[in-house]
């Protein structure tokens, strides 16, 4: 069973702690206590989608020579990709073709999440690109 905790208070800590002394540790089923700092939230992701969504429909791109429009999500590499400096690495695809080795939106902590909001937003005033969430 997955348990977790929020530590947001003391009292949600001392919840925690008294939870690890209950459990029944042995060689068969050992358990796994991970600290993290939480990941972006459903709001911030709708927000995402929703301003990717706009960047879909009003701005198109260069690739492989031509001007086209991309999905979300192509926009969402794009973005995440200069959101990172573009530092990313580019792979060779099994076929000869390149993959981009990207940022992974998911794995960022909410602090970083609304960073990268806010750089959307201004890639968009930049290039024109009307925002509505």
């Amino acid at each position: 069973m997955k348990k977790i905790f929020i530590l947001r208070n003391t009292n949600v800590v001392d919840y925690a702690c008294d939870y690890l002394r209950s459990l029944e540790i042995n060689d068969v089923k050992p358990k796994k206590v991970v600290i993290d700092e939480l990941t972006r939230n459903n709001e911030q992701n709708a927000l995402m989608w929703s301003l990717l969504e706009c960047f879909s429909k009003q701005l198109q791109w260069v690739v492989n020579g031509q001007l086209v429009y991309l999905d979300s999500e192509e926009w969402k590499d794009i973005l995440s990709a200069a959101f990172k400096n573009e530092t990313q690495r580019i792979a060779m695809g099994l076929d000869g073709g390149m993959v981009m080795l990207g940022m992974r939106t998911s794995k960022m902590t909410k602090p970083q999440f609304s960073e990268f909001i806010e750089f959307i937003y201004s890639v968009g005033a930049e290039r024109n690109v009307k925002l509505s969430e």
